[in-house]
């Protein structure tokens, strides 16, 4: 059964983050895979370290060339050591130890048509064109899927050819549409009418759909794939139902995904007949000219047996002259050659940028994977991307040949685009990064034993506050964050506009990926989408996880409650009995209150045997998925209806229906093995993994029948819901059930842990959240997807985490140089499933206005320290000399410390108070070691609604 076995060939554990990218079949085809990497520079080393990270069966490592000083800006595993060794040989330990699942090898030789046979994919990133021309045409004949990937300075390049007929499996990255069933009429054509629910399900016309979990119109589960045709009250016609059974209840449709296929031309053909992957006419014709100034500085390597010197302008001019001589190119609409940009290229072509390496490393990985795993469409079949505007504006000065020339050192390939003196600058950065710092600045040393990393392990968060003070934002540049959540974001981004750094903020989340600048005085600040800031604190209401549940996620977190009220909390309960009783002679507190009903539910008696936990496990699943189901149908019966006419249990709320215990089905078996054990583990007892011997056992044991149902009733006066009354007679009843206890060793509460595939855990929460499915018709969640929900899990992958990376680095060009204007920075958006590559100009930020007075987000008012300190009058009184503010309220954080509203006398009280003192009356403010700055806010007199004066940075 599939909840309680895992791949032989795939470790789930080591790839659960992909796998929720990738799924199970497109893993298992990549860990059988063998791929052949040609070139270790920076580009290569990218290429194998994502290949190596997401599983693919082998790997083998082809570059004889020895390692040079330019390879190190970018070659993250070769080191000064390696200096005249061949890349591949130097690269490969490094490479293997990233996963040892994978093999990795090395080819000295040259590469023949022998030793292509032996691979599926064939990868080259530093080869010449005519070596390029040679493996291809061979690799398109022999059905091997190829690609060329290349970076020039900053600009890249990317080819595939993955054949003629090349079939792409599961296109997209959408989990396929699926919707539960209201209804489904019987004729020709047959009409579903879907459940309504919170989430639209957005099907098409001509979409491909199929059916499962129907009860009466049984003919539809599992059927061949059929149209469907949308109507426009949202119906759907699903062909001939005349002969089928009367449909009853239940059931979802589920989309088909199809299968497409494409078609490459071998880069022989495409040389000249170029696609481009580009999202307008302008961004194609910019990649037509990137690849014919690529095409010229491959003919500029084959005259003079090497690449254009650093900004030379000389070499430069002769690019430009070879790319307005070559063929052009078929298929293009006579646009002139953009000779600016072919010139800007060639200056720059000689460096080698460890950003560029990542970002296009990363996109030629994605591609890899996809002709493995035949998962998401492959690139058609050229992609250019540049990052040219790193380097400065029209007007500025551009760097210098001989500040660019090699200096026999690590960072060559980066002083080569930059310069010495951007170099130097770079070097005495000082940044503040994520979280995990140990494990990265271990890491990062190892990559390069220059940089200077201490690792800071405390969460940056309120708290900490009075770590990460002025004292520490003082010394830095700059953050670059790369958070989990919205509300880690936005208290970092406040932060960074408090102080006035820059802040470069990424995150991903499955084959997306978005980097963001955000410059002071140049760029709006961060601001966290609010719907999504909503969505991360929102929970369900109790009565839907309760009573009525629609969606799948409800299921999950019912489990999910399920488990911490069955095995932590109760236990902890009967551990403290005696103060909970207190607490309720006390209180009637609705959390006490809850926990309570679970004790009295669950710990009759003290099990003292596994048949004894196997009898527990059984008569709560006849609670849960049976009686309890009954009892509620008893006080909503099927037919119910309300006042107004309408059945009770329509729109979102499906009307359940009991289940019957069956241990030959594996979810209930698996319900009971894993509540059991872990009704077992506390209270002490060994349990049994023996799935045979337990099915025996319950078919012996008789079904229990629960002494009573609670809480399973919204209506029931004897179950009253937490909020209730808690009387006398509950209250003893409790007393004389918590007696047993007394005496008996403790229990153990079990603290839930998602990870740990052998305690049952997500044994139980799996189990329990299909059977709760089933009660109320939902299509249910695998366990795989349970554990996604509950571990709010969010899906991950190598190539896009690299990508993001490169993309942060090249605005980090930007911000450590000198001023740049606006339009130099770039916010940038991927998603390398479906091959959309964004990149676009900040928006400057807002400026407000009051009076005279203009200001943007990243503005305060000074007030600079007087001797003696100033009262509250001086300071308003400064207020309305230096800014012609006449201030109405004034506040701390959330505090009120002056309002003109109030009455003289105590206005005047606080008039007279210096400032820090009525900061500290009203609010016990204490200050920080190292504080330098109070942080008031304001009011004024004649303000509009929408108007948020600058932040009042009162020195201290």
């Amino acid at each position: 059964m599939d909840v309680l076995e895992t791949s032989k060939l795939v470790d789930e554990e080591l790839y659960s983050r992909q796998l929720y990218v990738l799924d199970m079949p497109a893993m298992q085809r990549i860990r059988e895979a063998k791929v052949l990497l040609s070139g270790l520079q920076g580009l290569g080393a990218e290429v194998a370290k994502n290949l190596v990270l997401m599983g693919v069966g082998s790997l083998t490592l082809h570059d004889p060339h020895p390692t040079c000083w330019s390879d190190l800006a970018a070659q993250f595993f070769l080191s000064e050591q390696d200096l005249e060794t061949s890349r591949a040989e130097a690269s490969r330990g490094l490479v293997a130890k990233l996963n040892k699942a994978v093999q990795v090898s090395v080819h000295t030789g040259d590469i023949t048509e022998e030793l292509l046979l032996d691979f599926q994919v064939v990868v080259l990133t530093t080869s010449k064109l005519e070596e390029q021309l040679k493996v291809g045409t061979l690799c398109h004949e022999l059905g091997i899927c190829f690609l060329v990937a290349e970076t020039r300075g900053l600009v890249g390049q990317l080819f595939c050819d993955f054949g003629e007929d090349f079939t792409v499996q599961d296109p997209t990255e959408a989990e396929p549409l699926t919707a539960a069933i209201q209804h489904i009429s019987q004729g020709s054509p047959g009409i579903l009418t879907l459940r309504k629910e919170a989430d639209d399900h957005y099907f098409c016309d001509g979409d491909l759909v199929t059916f499962s979990g129907i009860e009466g119109m049984v003919e539809l589960n599992g059927c061949d794939p059929r149209p469907i045709r949308v109507q426009e009250d949202g119906t759907l016609e699903i062909g001939n139902t005349a002969t089928f059974s009367c449909y009853l209840r239940g059931g979802a449709v589920t989309e088909v995904k199809r299968p497409k296929t494409v078609s490459h031309k071998p880069l022989a053909v495409a040389l000249l007949q170029p696609h481009m992957v580009a999202q307008s006419p302008q961004e194609v014709h910019r990649a037509q000219c990137l690849h014919q100034a690529f095409r010229a500085l491959h003919q500029f390597q084959h005259l003079h047996g090497r690449l254009p010197k650093p900004w030379d302008p000389v070499d430069a001019e002769m690019v430009v002259g070879l790319a307005r001589s070559l063929e052009p190119l078929k298929g293009t609409k006579g646009e002139p050659l953009d000779e600016a940009l072919v010139q800007t290229v060639a200056l720059s072509s000689a460096g080698g940028l460890s950003p560029m390496a990542a970002t296009m490393g990363a996109v030629a990985a994605q591609e890899v994977l996809k002709a493995i795993s035949r998962k998401f469409m492959p690139l058609d079949q050229w992609l250019y991307f540049d990052a040219l505007d790193c380097l400065p504006e029209d007007g500025e000065p551009l760097p210098k040949p001989e500040d660019c020339a090699p200096r026999g050192c690590r960072y060559d390939g980066q002083i080569a685009v930059f310069g010495a003196g951007f170099q130097e600058k770079l070097s005495w950065q000082h940044y503040l990064l994520r979280l995990k710092a140990e494990v990265a600045a271990e890491a990062t040393h190892r990559l390069n034993s220059d940089l200077q990393v201490t690792p800071l392990t405390m969460l940056l968060d309120p708290t900490t506050e009075h770590i990460f003070g002025d004292n520490f934002f003082s010394r830095v540049d700059g953050v670059a964050a790369a958070l989990d959540s919205f509300q880690a974001r936005k208290y970092v981004a406040a932060r960074c506009t408090h102080y006035l750094k820059p802040l470069l903020e990424a995150g991903t989340q499955g084959t997306m990926g978005h980097a963001s600048v955000f410059m002071p005085h140049v760029t709006e600040a961060y601001r966290a989408p609010t719907s999504t800031l909503a969505s991360e604190e929102a929970t369900y209401p109790v009565c839907t996880l309760r009573y009525f549940p629609s969606r799948v996620e409800h299921t999950v977190q019912w489990a999910r409650d399920k488990f911490e009220g069955l095995f932590c909390l109760s236990a902890e309960t009967i551990n403290h009995h005696q103060q909970v009783l207190t607490s309720l002679a006390e209180t009637d507190g609705p959390q006490v209150l809850t926990l309570l009903q679970e004790v009295l539910g669950i710990l009759r008696e003290r099990p003292q045997t596994w048949q004894d936990c196997v009898l527990w496990a059984l008569g709560h699943w006849q609670l849960c998925f049976c009686y309890g189901i009954m009892q509620l149908l008893n006080h909503f019966p099927p037919d119910k209806v309300l006042e107004d006419g309408t059945l009770f249990w329509s729109g979102p709320k499906q009307c359940p229906q009991p289940l019957e215990f069956d241990a030959n089905q594996d979810t209930h078996l698996l319900y009971v093995l894993a509540a059991a054990n872990l009704y077992a583990q506390m209270h002490g007892l060994p349990g049994s993994r023996d799935q045979t011997a337990l099915r025996g056992l319950l078919k012996l044991l008789p079904l229990p029948v629960p002494q009573h149902l609670a809480p399973n009733s919204p209506n029931d006066p004897k179950l009253a819901p937490a909020s209730a009354e808690y009387g006398p007679e509950q209250l003893k009843k409790l007393q004389e059930v918590l007696e047993v206890w007394n005496g008996s060793p403790p229990l153990k509460p079990l603290k839930f842990e998602k990870d740990n595939d052998s305690n049952f855990h997500m044994d139980f929460v799996a189990a329990a959240a299909i059977l709760r499915a089933q009660n109320y018709g939902i299509l249910p969640a695998n366990r795989s997807q349970s554990k996604r929900i509950v571990g709010k899990i969010i899906p991950a992958i190598a190539t896009t985490t690299a990508a993001v990376a490169g993309l942060v680095g090249l605005e980090l060009y930007k911000v450590v140089g000198r001023p740049r204007p606006l339009s130099a920075f770039r916010h940038s958006f991927l998603h390398l499933a479906e091959n959309r590559f964004n990149r676009w100009v900040p928006f400057a930020p807002a400026i407000q206005k009051f009076h005279h007075l203009t200001w943007t987000c990243w503005d305060r008012l000074k007030v600079p320290a007087g001797q003696p300190e100033r009262t509250l009058k001086l300071l308003l009184a400064h207020l309305q000399e230096q800014f012609g503010l006449r201030v109405k309220m004034l506040l701390h954080g959330r505090s009120l410390l002056y309002s003109a509203g109030w009455p003289p006398e105590k206005q005047a009280q606080c008039l007279a108070l210096r400032v820090t003192e009525l900061v500290q009356q009203v609010t016990g403010w204490i200050p920080k070691p190292g504080q330098r700055v109070l942080v008031l806010e304001l009011s004024c007199e004649g303000e509009d609604e929408d108007t948020t004066f600058p932040p009042l940075h009162y020195e201290l």
